[in-house]
Protein backbone atom coordinates (compact mmCIF):
# COMPACT_ATOMS: atom_id res chain seq x y z
CA UNK A 1 0.00 0.00 0.00
CA UNK A 2 2.70 2.41 0.84
CA UNK A 3 4.71 1.76 -2.35
CA UNK A 4 1.62 2.39 -4.40
CA UNK A 5 1.28 5.74 -2.42
CA UNK A 6 4.97 6.31 -3.42
CA UNK A 7 4.26 5.04 -6.85
CA UNK A 8 1.41 7.10 -7.30
CA UNK A 9 3.02 10.39 -5.66
CA UNK A 10 6.05 10.24 -8.08
CA UNK A 11 3.68 9.70 -11.16
CA UNK A 12 1.88 12.94 -10.08
CA UNK A 13 4.99 14.95 -9.69
CA UNK A 14 6.32 13.70 -12.96
CA UNK A 15 2.60 14.95 -14.40
CA UNK A 16 2.91 18.30 -12.75
CA UNK A 17 6.62 18.44 -14.07
CA UNK A 18 5.48 17.46 -17.73
CA UNK A 19 2.74 19.91 -17.73
CA UNK A 20 4.46 23.07 -16.07
CA UNK A 21 7.29 22.47 -18.68
CA UNK A 22 4.59 22.96 -21.59
CA UNK A 23 3.11 26.14 -20.10
CA UNK A 24 6.45 27.48 -19.12
CA UNK A 25 8.48 26.73 -22.03
CA UNK A 26 7.31 29.59 -24.40
CA UNK A 27 8.15 32.04 -21.32
CA UNK A 28 11.64 31.15 -20.88
CA UNK A 29 12.50 30.49 -24.23
CA UNK A 30 11.26 34.33 -24.53
CA UNK A 31 13.46 35.62 -21.79
CA UNK A 32 16.45 33.56 -22.87
CA UNK A 33 15.82 35.27 -26.40
CA UNK A 34 15.68 39.19 -24.80
CA UNK A 35 19.31 38.49 -24.06
CA UNK A 36 20.46 37.56 -27.74
CA UNK A 37 21.45 38.97 -30.77
CA UNK A 38 19.67 38.41 -34.27
CA UNK A 39 22.44 35.99 -35.09
CA UNK A 40 22.81 34.26 -32.34
CA UNK A 41 18.70 33.75 -32.46
CA UNK A 42 18.71 32.26 -36.23
CA UNK A 43 21.38 30.73 -35.64
CA UNK A 44 21.06 27.20 -37.13
CA UNK A 45 20.82 24.51 -35.57
CA UNK A 46 19.59 26.17 -32.31
CA UNK A 47 21.33 26.04 -28.89
CA UNK A 48 20.92 26.87 -25.26
CA UNK A 49 24.54 27.30 -25.23
CA UNK A 50 25.09 31.59 -25.51
CA UNK A 51 26.86 34.85 -24.55
CA UNK A 52 24.05 36.41 -22.96
CA UNK A 53 23.67 40.99 -23.78
CA UNK A 54 21.80 43.50 -22.39
CA UNK A 55 21.91 45.16 -25.28
CA UNK A 56 17.89 44.52 -26.52
CA UNK A 57 17.10 46.31 -23.04
CA UNK A 58 19.23 49.12 -23.91
CA UNK A 59 17.70 50.05 -27.11
CA UNK A 60 14.47 49.85 -25.83
CA UNK A 61 15.15 52.15 -22.60
CA UNK A 62 17.62 54.42 -24.39
CA UNK A 63 15.13 54.19 -27.55
CA UNK A 64 17.50 53.84 -29.81
CA UNK A 65 17.27 50.62 -32.16
CA UNK A 66 20.41 49.65 -34.00
CA UNK A 67 20.21 47.40 -37.30
CA UNK A 68 21.33 46.57 -40.63
CA UNK A 69 19.69 49.91 -41.90
CA UNK A 70 21.04 51.99 -39.07
CA UNK A 71 19.81 53.61 -35.93
CA UNK A 72 16.31 53.66 -35.49
CA UNK A 73 14.13 55.92 -33.28
CA UNK A 74 11.54 53.91 -30.96
CA UNK A 75 9.57 54.96 -28.81
CA UNK A 76 8.48 52.04 -26.30
CA UNK A 77 9.30 53.84 -23.04
CA UNK A 78 6.68 55.98 -24.08
CA UNK A 79 4.11 53.40 -25.26
CA UNK A 80 5.02 51.48 -22.34
CA UNK A 81 3.67 54.74 -20.42
CA UNK A 82 0.62 54.91 -22.57
CA UNK A 83 -0.46 51.19 -21.53
CA UNK A 84 -0.54 52.22 -17.77
CA UNK A 85 -2.48 55.34 -18.83
CA UNK A 86 -4.90 53.51 -20.82
CA UNK A 87 -5.00 50.29 -18.48
CA UNK A 88 -5.33 52.17 -15.41
CA UNK A 89 -7.48 55.03 -16.37
CA UNK A 90 -10.42 52.59 -18.12
CA UNK A 91 -10.49 49.95 -15.10
CA UNK A 92 -10.60 53.03 -12.67
CA UNK A 93 -13.49 54.35 -14.71
CA UNK A 94 -15.37 50.99 -15.23
CA UNK A 95 -14.81 50.13 -11.03
CA UNK A 96 -16.66 53.68 -10.45
CA UNK A 97 -19.65 52.63 -13.03
CA UNK A 98 -19.32 48.80 -12.84
CA UNK A 99 -19.51 48.24 -9.66
CA UNK A 100 -22.81 50.81 -8.18
CA UNK A 101 -24.69 49.02 -11.38
CA UNK A 102 -23.63 45.29 -10.91
CA UNK A 103 -25.42 45.97 -7.22
CA UNK A 104 -27.96 47.17 -8.62
CA UNK A 105 -28.82 44.47 -11.17
CA UNK A 106 -28.36 42.02 -8.00
CA UNK A 107 -30.47 43.73 -5.48
CA UNK A 108 -33.22 45.35 -7.66
CA UNK A 109 -35.07 43.45 -10.09
CA UNK A 110 -37.28 45.34 -12.39
CA UNK A 111 -38.62 45.40 -15.84
CA UNK A 112 -35.98 44.79 -18.48
CA UNK A 113 -33.09 44.64 -15.67
CA UNK A 114 -31.96 41.07 -17.42
CA UNK A 115 -32.05 42.48 -21.24
CA UNK A 116 -29.98 45.38 -20.25
CA UNK A 117 -27.21 43.51 -18.31
CA UNK A 118 -27.01 40.97 -21.38
CA UNK A 119 -26.96 44.15 -23.80
CA UNK A 120 -24.36 45.13 -21.98
CA UNK A 121 -22.31 41.46 -21.77
CA UNK A 122 -22.84 41.55 -25.59
CA UNK A 123 -20.48 44.23 -26.22
CA UNK A 124 -17.82 41.50 -25.15
CA UNK A 125 -19.41 39.32 -28.01
CA UNK A 126 -19.05 41.66 -30.71
CA UNK A 127 -15.96 42.00 -32.76
CA UNK A 128 -13.90 45.35 -32.20
CA UNK A 129 -14.00 46.01 -36.40
CA UNK A 130 -17.46 46.00 -35.99
CA UNK A 131 -17.92 49.45 -34.35
CA UNK A 132 -14.42 51.22 -35.32
CA UNK A 133 -15.66 52.76 -38.73
CA UNK A 134 -18.73 54.47 -36.87
CA UNK A 135 -16.46 55.48 -33.80
CA UNK A 136 -13.66 56.81 -35.75
CA UNK A 137 -16.38 58.87 -37.46
CA UNK A 138 -18.00 59.98 -34.10
CA UNK A 139 -14.52 60.88 -32.42
CA UNK A 140 -13.54 63.01 -35.15
CA UNK A 141 -16.78 64.44 -35.05
CA UNK A 142 -16.15 65.07 -31.29
CA UNK A 143 -12.70 66.10 -31.29
CA UNK A 144 -11.71 62.89 -29.05
CA UNK A 145 -9.84 61.12 -31.95
CA UNK A 146 -5.88 60.22 -30.76
CA UNK A 147 -6.93 61.40 -27.18
CA UNK A 148 -6.56 59.28 -23.53
CA UNK A 149 -9.90 60.27 -22.60
CA UNK A 150 -11.27 58.88 -26.22
CA UNK A 151 -9.72 55.78 -25.86
CA UNK A 152 -10.31 54.84 -22.18
CA UNK A 153 -13.98 55.65 -23.74
CA UNK A 154 -13.42 53.02 -26.04
CA UNK A 155 -11.63 50.59 -23.60
CA UNK A 156 -15.20 50.48 -21.23
CA UNK A 157 -16.55 48.28 -24.27
CA UNK A 158 -13.66 45.67 -22.52
CA UNK A 159 -13.62 46.48 -19.27
CA UNK A 160 -17.42 47.73 -18.06
CA UNK A 161 -19.04 44.40 -19.78
CA UNK A 162 -16.39 42.12 -17.48
CA UNK A 163 -16.84 44.27 -14.39
CA UNK A 164 -20.21 44.48 -14.24
CA UNK A 165 -21.15 40.52 -14.48
CA UNK A 166 -18.40 39.50 -12.46
CA UNK A 167 -19.19 41.94 -9.56
CA UNK A 168 -22.96 41.12 -10.03
CA UNK A 169 -22.25 37.73 -9.49
CA UNK A 170 -20.61 38.38 -6.08
CA UNK A 171 -22.93 40.40 -5.08
CA UNK A 172 -25.68 38.35 -5.73
CA UNK A 173 -23.42 35.30 -3.57
CA UNK A 174 -23.76 37.72 -0.66
CA UNK A 175 -26.58 36.87 1.12
CA UNK A 176 -28.83 40.55 1.84
CA UNK A 177 -30.26 39.78 5.39
CA UNK A 178 -27.08 41.35 6.11
CA UNK A 179 -28.16 44.38 4.53
CA UNK A 180 -31.59 43.95 5.80
CA UNK A 181 -30.27 44.03 8.94
CA UNK A 182 -28.30 47.03 8.65
CA UNK A 183 -31.10 49.25 6.69
CA UNK A 184 -33.83 48.38 9.79
CA UNK A 185 -31.13 49.87 12.01
CA UNK A 186 -31.41 53.04 10.21
CA UNK A 187 -28.76 53.46 8.10
CA UNK A 188 -28.89 54.83 4.32
CA UNK A 189 -29.13 52.75 1.30
CA UNK A 190 -25.34 54.04 0.30
CA UNK A 191 -24.29 53.40 3.80
CA UNK A 192 -25.38 50.19 3.12
CA UNK A 193 -24.03 49.51 0.05
CA UNK A 194 -20.56 51.30 0.88
CA UNK A 195 -20.14 49.68 4.87
CA UNK A 196 -21.50 46.40 3.85
CA UNK A 197 -22.14 45.67 0.76
CA UNK A 198 -18.46 46.93 -0.63
CA UNK A 199 -16.09 45.27 2.42
CA UNK A 200 -18.00 41.98 1.40
CA UNK A 201 -17.52 42.01 -2.26
CA UNK A 202 -14.16 42.74 -2.08
CA UNK A 203 -12.40 40.11 -3.50
CA UNK A 204 -14.98 39.76 -6.46
CA UNK A 205 -14.09 43.62 -7.19
CA UNK A 206 -10.51 43.05 -7.41
CA UNK A 207 -10.43 39.81 -9.16
CA UNK A 208 -13.00 41.86 -12.02
CA UNK A 209 -10.10 44.82 -11.93
CA UNK A 210 -7.03 42.57 -12.16
CA UNK A 211 -9.18 40.43 -15.18
CA UNK A 212 -10.83 43.56 -16.41
CA UNK A 213 -6.58 45.06 -16.57
CA UNK A 214 -5.23 42.80 -17.69
CA UNK A 215 -7.73 42.84 -21.42
CA UNK A 216 -7.31 46.57 -21.54
CA UNK A 217 -3.33 46.48 -21.27
CA UNK A 218 -3.46 43.30 -24.18
CA UNK A 219 -5.75 45.24 -26.81
CA UNK A 220 -4.49 45.92 -30.01
CA UNK A 221 -7.05 46.99 -32.60
CA UNK A 222 -8.83 50.09 -30.85
CA UNK A 223 -5.81 51.70 -30.25
CA UNK A 224 -4.12 50.47 -33.88
CA UNK A 225 -7.13 52.57 -35.14
CA UNK A 226 -8.05 55.61 -33.07
CA UNK A 227 -4.88 56.58 -31.79
CA UNK A 228 -1.42 58.33 -33.27
CA UNK A 229 2.28 56.91 -32.40
CA UNK A 230 2.26 58.97 -29.14
CA UNK A 231 -0.90 57.52 -28.03
CA UNK A 232 -0.51 54.44 -29.18
CA UNK A 233 0.15 51.34 -26.46
CA UNK A 234 2.87 48.88 -26.30
CA UNK A 235 0.78 46.25 -27.80
CA UNK A 236 0.62 48.57 -30.91
CA UNK A 237 4.58 50.19 -30.40
CA UNK A 238 5.85 46.37 -30.50
CA UNK A 239 5.28 46.83 -34.70
CA UNK A 240 8.39 49.44 -35.21
CA UNK A 241 10.48 46.34 -34.39
CA UNK A 242 9.36 45.15 -37.74
CA UNK A 243 11.69 47.31 -39.99
CA UNK A 244 12.88 46.95 -43.46
CA UNK A 245 16.04 45.38 -43.05
CA UNK A 246 14.20 42.74 -41.18
CA UNK A 247 12.70 41.65 -37.78
CA UNK A 248 14.49 42.35 -34.84
CA UNK A 249 13.70 39.37 -33.05
CA UNK A 250 15.94 40.05 -29.91
CA UNK A 251 14.22 43.45 -29.07
CA UNK A 252 10.36 41.60 -29.68
CA UNK A 253 11.39 39.44 -27.18
CA UNK A 254 12.97 42.19 -24.41
CA UNK A 255 9.60 44.12 -25.50
CA UNK A 256 7.32 41.21 -24.56
CA UNK A 257 9.28 40.57 -21.17
CA UNK A 258 8.87 44.23 -19.75
CA UNK A 259 5.51 44.41 -21.24
CA UNK A 260 3.95 41.30 -19.55
CA UNK A 261 5.73 42.28 -16.48
CA UNK A 262 3.40 44.27 -14.87
CA UNK A 263 0.56 42.05 -15.86
CA UNK A 264 2.34 39.26 -14.05
CA UNK A 265 3.20 40.86 -11.04
CA UNK A 266 -0.36 42.30 -10.28
CA UNK A 267 -1.22 38.79 -11.09
CA UNK A 268 0.76 37.76 -8.24
CA UNK A 269 0.26 40.19 -5.80
CA UNK A 270 -3.59 40.23 -6.86
CA UNK A 271 -3.64 35.53 -6.85
CA UNK A 272 -5.74 35.23 -3.56
CA UNK A 273 -8.45 37.56 -4.72
CA UNK A 274 -8.64 36.08 -7.87
CA UNK A 275 -8.82 32.69 -6.91
CA UNK A 276 -11.35 33.73 -4.09
CA UNK A 277 -13.19 36.04 -6.53
CA UNK A 278 -13.65 33.99 -9.10
CA UNK A 279 -14.07 30.92 -7.76
CA UNK A 280 -17.19 32.47 -5.54
CA UNK A 281 -18.76 35.28 -7.56
CA UNK A 282 -17.79 34.55 -11.61
CA UNK A 283 -19.50 31.06 -11.77
CA UNK A 284 -22.83 32.48 -11.25
CA UNK A 285 -24.67 34.70 -13.18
Amino acid sequence: MEHESRLERWLRGIALALVVTFFMFPIVWIVLMSFQTNETILRMPPSLLFTPTLSNYEALITGRLVSNAGVLEIEFMSNLMNSAILSVGSVTIALLLGVPAAYAFARHQFRGSEDIAFTLLSFRFAPPLLVLLPLTLYFQELGLADTYVGLIWVYQLICLPLILWIVRGYFEDISPDVEYAYRISGHSWWATFRDIALPLARPGIAAAGLLAFIFAWNNFIFALVLASADKQPVTVGALAFVTASGIQYGQIAAAIVLSIAPTLALALYAQRYLVEGLSLGAVKG
